[in-house]
């Protein structure tokens, strides 16, 4: 059989329709793609995890208000000297517990007790004045009493003597005595008036001299007054040159040392008091709307992650705390940059927790729930 020759041509021509698939390929085109049914489930579930989640946050976010500009505050004491001088000794060393009462530095007391000496003389001198004076006002009562002796003693002197003078008057008259006796009598009777004037005069002076006695008396008494006040004042100085603990506490920040001369008002260490602490939160004056004083507060503390504390608030603040600094801002100048305001917030423990004791200064995340 003879073979059919093709020619170039036919053989070079294009197929009739050459983006045509073949059957195979159309049979899968057809068949639709099955696909996993557990992506689906895990995303409802991310979505349905997420959704409460947020509710959650926002129910917690419109019942509580949060700050993290917060800090555990207690009792810190400055012990300061009230008088000057070198210090013998120091008894207490830092972070060392201390009971109210407790010698903590001593002074030494030599000059102040050398004040207390002189002044404890001068109020012996004081006081020897004001035996002198009472002894003056006896002296000038003394006086007063001799010439009222006298007084009287010059009064029946003058009365005998008017009586003789009426007896020689009638003897005169009678020539009976003579001129010389009459003159005598009459004579006799005015020296005895004179000594009464004289002794009325004495008895006024020594009345004033009683009277100038007693002033003595007083003024040597509020001498004496002042020099007893001295002696105290002397006293309490002294007393000043033993530093004792305030209160129950524990030292901080020692600054003294034996040798050292210390003067009136310099810090020689702090107490921090161990009987109670609190925590103080700036809140944001938009954060205060619901706030009041007794509600519960939740308490997260940097030094203790896994601990929760719980309280309450005791009290808010009558002002912002810039209100306290140096330069406080005056929003109602009409010229300034709106800052919103913080106000402290006191907050205190429902209940201690001596495992996880709170320190001054320990930063604090307070939560207050208002709803």
């Amino acid at each position: 059989m003879a073979q059919t020759e093709i020619s170039p041509a036919v053989q070079n021509a294009p197929a009739p329709y050459p983006n045509a698939a073949s059957p195979e390929t159309d049979a899968a085109a057809e068949t639709p793609k099955k696909r996993n049914p557990l992506v689906f489930i895990i995303l409802a579930v991310v979505l349905l995890a997420g959704a409460f989640y947020g509710w959650n946050r926002y129910q917690f976010a419109v019942a509580h208000e949060e700050t993290d500009d917060a800090q555990v505050e207690g009792d810190v004491y400055p012990v300061l000297p009230r008088v000057g001088g070198p210090v013998l000794e120091v008894k207490v060393d830092d972070n060392q517990p201390v009971k109210k009462g407790d010698v903590l530095v001593t002074i030494d007391p030599a000059d102040y007790q050398q004040r207390v000496n002189a002044a404890e003389a001068a109020l012996a001198a004081a006081q020897a004045q004001v035996t002198a004076a009472r002894a003056a006002v006896g002296t000038a009562q003394a006086n007063v009493r001799t010439a009222q002796s006298t007084i009287g003693v010059s009064e029946a002197n003058q009365a005998r003597l008017q009586k003789d003078l009426k007896r020689s008057t009638f003897l005169r008259q009678q020539d009976i005595i003579p001129q010389s006796e009459y003159d005598a009598v009459q004579a006799n009777l005015r020296a005895t008036s004179a000594q009464r004037a004289t002794a009325t005069d004495q008895v006024a002076v020594a009345r004033q001299q009683v009277a100038a006695a007693e002033q003595q008396v007083a003024v040597a008494q509020a001498v004496v007054k002042q020099r007893q006040a001295d002696l105290d004042n002397a006293k309490l100085q002294l007393s000043y040159t033993t530093i004792t603990a305030p209160d129950n506490g524990i030292v901080s920040r020692k600054n003294v040392q034996p040798g050292q001369v210390v003067s009136p008002g310099q810090q020689l260490f702090g107490i921090v008091g161990s009987a109670r602490t609190w925590v103080v939160a700036n809140f944001k004056e938009t954060q205060l709307e619901d706030m009041k004083v007794g509600q519960k507060v939740k308490l997260e503390v940097d030094a203790y992650p896994s601990e929760e504390f719980e309280g309450h608030i005791e009290s808010l603040s009558a002002a912002t705390g810039a209100r306290f600094a140096l330069l406080p801002p005056d929003n109602a100048s009409g010229n300034f940059v709106k800052v919103t305001q913080r106000v402290p917030v006191k907050m205190v423990l429902d209940k201690v927790d001596a495992q996880h004791p709170l320190r001054a200064g320990m930063s604090v995340n307070a939560i207050v729930k208002v709803k």
